[in-house]
């Protein structure tokens, strides 16, 4: 017989002279009323997986009452990504250890060119993660940024000088996409034609500073978290910003992440081809 146990990240503390407590996996404290059970045969039932004995009435209803409000399970915890395939584009100091934590999270990882994206489009439960140490060329995310309209998930991020821009994620059609981030970056700045040009390659060359192992690990692990909240498919408990509205900063230098809201940038339609009497 396959027994509950406790779900991971609950516990249940001791206090001295007291009644025993819960310590939710969110971190709440809850007393437990045991009844005429003795709390100790509560906590070995709880923390002693599998058994063959059905257990007394009164103890089972205690156990039924933690499986019920999610604090006790009786299958293990399956990774966040399982059933979930990430392919990988870009720079490898990135894409590897980002590899390595999206596969230890439960994620089928691949290895991915440009040539690929468009095929990926329209694959439920897939996602494109491109990372690139370098600025964006013009043009070459145009084709990653339809698959959200296909409802294949779109996770990127660059660095320019001395920061990483982690881009929101999109997975849905009107999510926010690449070309939606450059124009809203470009709408909130006086400096917007230089900021073009910088993107268009009119600049002097790189001169980092470059991701290190601790900087790569931290972007890595940022955009796992972005894949665990698309797999799981609602924002995490205390986010400020949801993961689809959300541009990340990290400063290479002291690691200092900044957040940022993003919205997506409607279509406008063309203005109208000028009359003949206009232009007489």
């Amino acid at each position: 017989m396959n027994r509950s146990r406790l779900a991971p990240g609950a516990g249940i503390v001791t206090v001295p002279g007291g009644l025993p407590v819960l310590r939710t996996a969110e971190g709440e404290f809850l007393r437990i009323d045991t009844g005429g059970t003795d709390p100790r045969e509560l906590v070995a039932r709880l923390t002693q997986g599998e058994g063959t004995h059905p257990d007394p009435a009164e103890l089972g209803g205690l156990v039924a009452a933690f499986e019920e409000a999610g604090h006790a399970v009786t299958e293990p915890r399956r990774p966040p990504l399982t059933g979930r395939t990430v392919h990988l584009l870009g720079d490898p100091l990135l894409t590897e250890p980002l590899s390595r934590f999206a596969a230890a999270e439960g994620a089928e990882v691949h290895p991915a060119t440009a040539d690929d994206v468009a095929g990926l489009a329209g694959r439920r439960n897939t996602a494109v993660v491109w990372c690139l140490d370098s600025p964006v060329p013009d043009g070459l995310w145009d084709t990653a940024d339809r698959l959200p309209s296909r409802h294949t998930a779109w996770l990127r991020c660059h660095r320019e000088g001395a920061h990483t821009w982690i881009e929101p994620l999109a997975s849905a059609p009107g999510d926010v996409t690449a070309a939606h981030v450059r124009r809203r970056r470009l709408a909130a700045t006086a400096a917007h034609r230089e900021l073009a040009a910088y993107w268009a390659g009119h600049r002097t060359s790189d001169t980092g500073p470059h991701p290190t192992e601790a900087s790569a690990a931290l972007i890595a692990a940022l955009l796992t978290a972005d894949l665990i909240t698309w797999a799981n498919g609602e924002p995490p408990r205390g986010a400020a910003l949801p993961a689809h509205r959300r541009l990340r900063r990290m400063d290479l230098r002291d690691l200092t992440v900044t957040e940022h809201p993003v919205l997506p940038v409607p279509e406008v339609a063309p203005l109208p081809a000028p009359s003949a009497r206009a232009t007489a």
